[in-house]
């Protein structure tokens, strides 16, 4: 009995004091818990104020922007990687610094020139400091950054090695040369040519990244491996012929410079399509040399001279006045009207209708003008209205001009003004508007709108796709224009284009030599075009050619300053096997037609093992990898000279692959 007691006893004595434990822990549970309640309503604010935001912040992760293609696949820009390299020194064990630390700047000694001892005296001080975010080298491409990466003390890492790797994105133009006013630029201040036009494709959706405070003016990126990855542009392929373009450049810049002219421009237009497979505009630099810098195509309204006869005589063919049939007289080839002097500068007569455009005559183009829409000029002007020529074209290319047309509610109209308008002056249009209504001509009637860009491309699939677009689906009679190819033919067989004649390849088109800032003193100005398409009987391409301000104690007409380059340009890019050529004509000075013309390659990658692409063309193999999943990193132009992975490597979907190509 005694012991049940005693045992009773210690029983009651053991739950009193796990009752007073239980009570203790609740009460601290309950206090820990309205402590946490208090903190979280009352002073988060103040520590994430007084802590979090002082020493982390949410940085911007910029995404890679699209890569801007020729028609065929050619590069024209690209956003290529560069690596900067920072230096934590915190992180570095001693033993490792110190066992390494001979190798590793004896290794940085070789690659950037300096001395070991330089390396090693600032390396010890960031050291001693504990510098963890210390500034090593910036914008490293990729095969310096593989290089470095493997030195001693860097290739353990972030982690052991204090090896800190930020990379940025650097947009470059892989024509160096060719169409580089035409490519633009995009530096989000200042948007122009194709890279401004097609930015909203080209940029891509930046991502986040955390960063933390080092000192009071260096942040450190932190768990790169979380961040919100940035989703990189979308790739455009413009209709740019980069063998086209280059022919173009090459036949312009060399008339240009035979002449000593000031600035010059190409336009070359698919007539079925209306994209435009070469832009090219050259501009004299002080050195004496051409670049292309300024897209005078676009940007400037002039004056078109003769080459606006064209459109003036299809107006009157289309209204039934003038026929195959029509003569006009131009006497002397001096004519006043309305108290204006014209006069030509090829001789007198009666002419035929072809005659007015082979032998561009300023006086019989006013005379049948004025003759037929003197009394009633808005009858006239519609025609232009209709052809768009009164209209700022709506084309993607930024900066494109409005033309400029004299009427009569215009306080400059007066009695001879439509004579002016005739025969290229009284007019400002720019030089793109104009190629549009000559490829028009060409296409039979139907007037397109000028195509800049040919597809945009995701990770190996088609999001957009361009089509034809029409502007005027019926630009004059079927006869009318039939009449009008007719009269520009025999202008480049018989007429002032005939120096360009070669029997091989019927060309049809129409000199223009127009005066400019001719109210100004000092010497005369002048500006030297041709405009016309190719084959005559079956058109393929429309070209546009101006050349503004030759020497004239060279030359300035028409015939011969621009129309060779038509020819120069016709002769290569659609004959297979020029004749009646000159021999320089056909030699292609800046593209290796051979990284163009190869098959494609199948490119396969069997049990997840990375095949050798080392030799291959770029432009055939970086698609195929990226169908494949891969995302590809490439710098260059040409064929494939190093590849990373190696081959044989294990690699996953979306793993990112570096190509070098060569230039």
């Amino acid at each position: 009995m005694q012991k049940q007691n005693e045992y009773d006893n210690k029983r009651k004595k053991t739950l009193r004091w796990g009752y007073l434990f239980a009570v203790v822990a609740l009460c601290v549970f309950v206090m820990f818990l309205a402590r946490i309640v208090i903190l979280q309503n009352t002073n988060v604010q103040e520590i994430k104020d007084d802590y979090i935001n002082k020493n982390y912040r949410e940085a911007t992760l910029k995404a890679a922007r699209g890569n801007l293609f020729a028609s065929d696949g050619s590069i024209l820009a690209t956003t290529v990687m560069r690596y900067d390299i920072y230096l934590d020194f915190k992180t570095m064990k001693d033993t490792i610094y110190s066992n390494n630390i001979g190798a590793l700047t004896d290794s940085l000694s070789k690659m950037f020139g300096k001395s070991r001892g330089e390396f090693r005296q600032k390396f010890d001080e960031q050291k001693k400091k504990k510098n963890q975010y210390y500034t090593l080298v910036k914008g490293l491409d990729f095969d310096q950054y593989d290089r470095i990466r493997k030195f001693p003390i860097f290739k353990r890492g972030k982690n052991k090695g204090g090896f800190i790797v930020d990379r940025n994105y650097k947009r470059e133009l892989a024509t160096s040369e060719i169409g580089a006013g035409t490519i633009g630029i995009d530096n989000g201040e200042l948007r122009s040519g194709l890279e401004g036009a097609f930015s909203k494709y080209l940029t891509g959706t930046d991502g986040k990244r955390l960063e933390q405070r080092i000192n009071s003016s260096q942040w450190k990126p932190i768990d790169f491996w979380k961040v919100q990855e940035p989703v990189d542009g979308e790739d455009v392929y413009t209709t740019l012929d980069l063998r086209i373009q280059d022919i173009a450049h090459s036949a312009l810049e060399k008339q240009l410079t035979h002449y000593e002219a000031k600035h010059g421009t190409v336009i070359v237009m698919e007539v079925e399509t209306g994209k435009v497979r070469a832009l090219v505009n050259l501009r004299r630099t002080e050195s004496g040399d051409y670049e292309d810098s300024y897209n005078y195509a676009l940007k400037d309204n002039i004056e078109p001279g003769s080459t606006f006869k064209t459109i003036s005589l299809l107006a009157a063919m289309d209204d039934g006045f003038i026929d195959e049939n029509t003569t006009v007289n131009v006497g002397n080839g001096v004519w006043t009207y309305a108290k204006q002097r014209i006069s030509d500068g090829h001789g007198g007569g009666t002419y035929d209708i072809s005659d007015v455009l082979a032998k561009s005559s300023n006086v019989g183009t006013a005379k049948l003008i004025t003759k037929y829409y003197a009394e009633k000029p808005q009858i006239f002007l519609d025609h232009l209205k209709r052809w768009k020529l009164f209209d700022k074209m709506d084309i993607e290319l930024p900066g494109i001009t409005k033309p400029k047309i004299v009427t009569p509610e215009n306080k400059r109209w007066n009695a001879a003004t439509l004579a002016s308008i005739s025969y290229g002056y009284s007019s400002n249009i720019n030089l793109l508007q104009l190629a549009t209504f000559y490829n028009g001509v060409a296409n039979g009637g139907k007037m397109l709108k000028p195509l800049f860009i040919d597809k945009i491309m995701k990770d190996g699939k088609v999001m957009y796709s361009s089509k034809p677009e029409v502007m005027v689906n019926k630009m004059a009679s079927e006869k009318a224009i039939k009449m009008m190819t007719s009269a520009l033919t025999k202008a480049v067989e018989k007429g002032t284009g005939r120096s360009i004649f070669t029997p091989n390849l019927k060309m049809a088109g129409k000199t223009g030599t127009a005066r400019f800032e001719y109210w100004l003193p000092g010497p005369m100005k002048y500006r030297a075009s041709f405009a016309g398409f190719y084959p005559a009987d079956a058109p393929k391409y429309t070209c546009y050619v101006m050349v503004s301000e030759p020497n004239t104690s060279i030359g300035f007409y028409g015939g011969p300053v621009a129309a060779p380059v038509f020819k120069e340009i016709a002769g290569k890019t659609f004959l297979k096997t020029p004749q009646n050529i000159e021999k320089e004509m056909l030699v292609d000075k800046k593209v290796n037609l051979s990284k163009m013309v190869e098959p494609n390659v199948k490119v396969a990658v069997t049990d997840k093992q990375m095949p050798n692409v080392v030799g291959l063309i770029g432009k055939n193999v970086i698609p195929q990898l990226e169908n494949l999943g891969y995302r590809v990193d490439y710098k260059g132009v040409g064929r494939i000279k190093e590849q990373f992975p190696l081959e044989g490597t294990t690699i996953s979907k979306n793993q990112r692959i570096y190509l070098s190509l060569q230039n």
